[in-house]
């Protein structure tokens, strides 16, 4: 049976960052672009310096495939809420421009709602069991069963001294490169209720990008008329 500990900490996270966020908002998104650069400067550095030293020397690290896919796994669970956040994603809203102004705010919160429920699915189903659903499990279940097995991925393994010095396995556990999955679906949630507070309030339109090629040509219409 699944315990408790893992919704707590969860809860725990988010709390943590509203509070952090409401008092420093710029310190929180400096931090969120400092990973997400660190996250894809490592990947592209990884790459590099495997394809060297396969092709120029013949050997490699072995993990690296490994290393660079979690890597990815990691850019895209964590950037989906920062992009939510900036109003990155792209999204079709030409159809409900032309809905009247009460309407239109309905639709976009509606979306936001939508955002929220689809990360509150992944991240744990069993709540659905209250409506009659018959489904189970989620990122937290996922996750909270790798760490209690605590067995270690294909590829990536420790170095020697780190094995001898802190006496762990050999292989790298599984439970650390998935613990992305549910912070990241955490992430987007409490970004998704935030848009829906500031779609509320009228301070955000929707949770896309909408008008984006709209904009970029009204930006650019000059640049040719010289």
């Amino acid at each position: 049976m699944l315990s408790l500990w893992p919704y707590f900490a969860i809860l725990g996270l988010i709390a943590l960052l509203f509070v952090i966020e409401r008092r420093w908002p710029d310190a929180v998104t400096r931090f969120e672009e400092n990973v997400l650069a660190i996250i894809l400067a490592t990947i592209t550095l990884v790459s590099f310096f495997q394809v060297i030293a396969r092709y120029g020397f013949s050997t490699g690290w072995g993990g690296a495939l490994e290393f660079n896919r979690i890597m990815f796994a990691w850019l895209i669970l964590f950037g989906m809420g920062y992009g939510l956040k900036t109003g990155l994603h792209l999204g079709v809203d030409a159809a409900i421009r032309t809905f009247p102004k009460p309407l239109f705010r309905v639709c976009a919160l509606f979306g936001a709602f939508a955002t929220l429920l689809y990360a509150a699915i992944l991240l744990s189903a069993d709540w659905l069991q209250i409506f009659g659903a018959q489904t189970s499990g989620g990122a937290v279940f996922y996750w909270h069963r790798f760490f209690n097995v605590g067995i270690g991925l294909d590829d990536l393994r420790y170095p020697e001294w780190f094995q001898e010095a802190f006496g762990v396995q050999e292989r790298v556990q599984r439970w650390i490169a998935y613990l992305m999955l549910p912070i990241g679906l955490a992430l987007l949630g409490f970004r998704a209720i935030e848009a829906m507070i500031a779609i509320a309030t009228g301070k955000r339109e929707l949770v896309i990008a909408g008008h984006e090629a709209e904009d970029l040509v009204a930006q650019n219409k000059d640049v040719l008329k010289d």
